[in-house]
């Protein structure tokens, strides 16, 4: 459903944004990144029957370069994640290792950041809910919340 109004993302406590992706070095050894890139959809759906994990929402863009932004509850659970012996994280990680390690034929990466409580800010105009939207609640951007500076202010 798109949202015509405009709408700002809230959301209780701290919370984790982590960009992870891979590219293509090399496209045509399908080989080397199908494995990879078959392997998030496995983690995120794991993480989407298991939601005490921690991830609180995920959207993935797919071009040469594969990007995924996760909205986390905390930098404990997805590190937690990411280091169990139980989840499909460390299986993916070490078949990466052993099929590409660095080759040069699949990029990898990832950045991290934890956001303090009330430390964010974000519109919406015309769009579903997404992003942090999904991740936490939607509400009116009017007033007090109109402008970016006065929503920091606001919640920082």
């Amino acid at each position: 459903m798109i949202h015509r109004e405009r709408l700002t993302a809230t959301i209780d406590g701290d919370f984790v944004v982590f960009l992870i992706g891979m590219r293509l070095n090399q496209p045509w050894k399908v080989h080397k990144w199908w494995p990879v890139a078959s392997a998030m959809p496995r983690m995120l759906s794991e993480l989407q029957r298991q939601p005490e994990l921690g991830l609180l929402h995920a959207e993935m863009w797919f071009s040469r370069t594969i990007i995924l932004v996760q909205y986390w509850r905390s930098m404990d659970q997805l590190l937690a994640y990411a280091a169990s012996k139980e989840a499909a994280h460390l299986p993916a990680w070490k078949a990466f290792n052993q099929s590409v390690g660095t080759d040069g034929s699949v990029g990898i990466w990832h950045e991290t950041y934890a956001v303090a409580a009330g430390r964010h800010e974000s519109i919406y105009v015309n769009m579903p809910a997404f992003g942090l939207g999904r991740a936490g609640t939607l509400e009116a951007a009017t007033g007090h919340k109109h402008r970016a500076n006065d929503r920091l202010k606001r919640t920082g």
